[in-house]
């Protein structure tokens, strides 16, 4: 796995599919309840899910 990667907390997947994120994210990754998107990846090699703050690209809608 990555060295860059920091370990936060475990959490166990809901029925409903949820995953409770850390309180930690919001400092760390500055994000904002409602508002913060995040783009997911899956890393086959890791056998990892990834979340990435999304960027916005100029002249999208969302």
């Amino acid at each position: 796995m990555d060295n860059s990667m920091v370990f936060l907390e475990t959490y166990v997947l809901q029925q409903d599919m949820r995953i409770r994120l850390p309180k930690a994210i919001l400092s760390n990754v500055g994000a904002e309840k409602g508002k913060t998107m995040f783009d997911i990846y899956f890393s086959a090699d890791d056998n990892a899910i990834v979340l990435k703050v999304h960027k916005n690209v100029a002249g999208e809608n969302k």
